[in-house]
């Protein structure tokens, strides 16, 4: 499918790859009985409020708070049904972290109007104190499905999962994290227990698709994308899980061009997506269904945080 250049970097400043997920035909893209979904997505931001440097390195003058609002603006001014989500390490990496111990991130974030995020490893740097000191800042919730936080001063503050109803499409999103020990400081989570990731996102994608009757199942994964050993990953999860449509990666600071769609063992496929880290970039995937939720078909592009015209200057001849 080709689509014009200039008007896709004026709708969202980035580029763009086709993936089909069902017999959907692309001339229904526009049909009236198709729905849209715009989902927009950020992983391992780290304290980066501002954008990198100009001095020369790879990532100069990428990312920033100020262009990221910017970007996710103009895409909400565009679309219907946005969700802007993120998968977690949202602390840590500069000298705001340390000044403000996470407040301004979590102020910013409600700011641009985030919908949901999980907990990576660095959200507990500061300990479980310092965490809620900072969720009545939050204007969206945590989602950890597999921290049991009820012997903790977290117990009630996280959720497991929430729905999203968009135009009649039903959107879960549960959220997963890493496992703590020996990567985390013992004195930073205490009695926080780690549940079994893939036996929670079993748990928790069953219960959204079957009892909740959500048409598209979303984890917000800070296990990292894949590992030379039998860790588990959002590769693992995505193979070995059912009725996940979509993993939203984060951990290893990945950078993908593309998602990854990955046969699940249902036999039905699950996309993993993950866009590196520091805001560099803004993830987004676009899903269109038709009104009986019968097949679907999706878009997908990276979007560099920064001006349309840099973006315009490496677009692929």
């Amino acid at each position: 499918m080709k689509t014009n250049r200039r008007e896709f970097l004026k709708l969202s400043a980035g580029s763009v790859a086709l993936a089909g997920l069902s017999s959907l035909p692309l001339s229904a893209l526009a049909h009236p009985d198709t729905l849209k979904l715009t989902i927009l997505h950020t992983n391992d931001v780290h304290s980066r409020i501002d954008p990198f440097p100009m001095d020369g390195s790879r990532n100069q003058g990428l990312g920033g708070v100020a262009k990221r609002a910017a970007l996710i603006n103009s895409i909400r001014q565009q679309e219907q049904n946005v969700l802007l989500l993120d998968a977690g390490d949202v602390f840590q990496g500069t000298p705001y972290f340390n000044m403000f111990g996470g407040e301004l991130e979590i102020k910013m974030m409600s700011e641009m109007g985030y919908d949901a995020c999980t907990m990576g490893n660095h959200d507990f740097d500061n300990g479980l104190q310092g965490f809620l000191k900072q969720l009545p800042h939050a204007n969206f919730p945590f989602l950890c499905s597999n921290y049991d936080f009820k012997d903790t001063i977290l117990a009630g503050k996280t959720r497991p999962y929430k729905i999203f109803k968009k135009s009649g499409i039903r959107i879960g999103v549960f959220g997963l994290g890493i496992e703590l020990e020996g990567l985390v400081d013992k004195k930073n989570y205490l009695e926080t227990q780690y549940l079994d990731p893939l036996q929670k996102a079993t748990e928790m994608a069953s219960l959204l698709k079957f009892d909740h009757q959500c048409d598209l199942v979303i984890c917000l994964s800070h296990l990292g994308f894949k590992y030379g050993d039998s860790k588990v990953s959002d590769l693992v999860l995505a193979k070995e899980s059912k009725y996940i449509d979509l993993v939203i990666g984060g951990h290893t600071h990945t950078f993908l061009k593309d998602p990854v769609d990955v046969l699940n063992a249902d036999g039905n496929i699950t996309t993993v997506n993950q866009v590196g880290f520091a805001g560099i970039n803004l993830g987004r995937i676009d899903y269109y269904f038709d009104r009986h939720k019968k097949s679907q078909t999706r878009l997908s592009a990276v979007l560099p945080v920064g001006s349309v015209q840099e973006v315009e200057d490496n677009w692929p001849s």
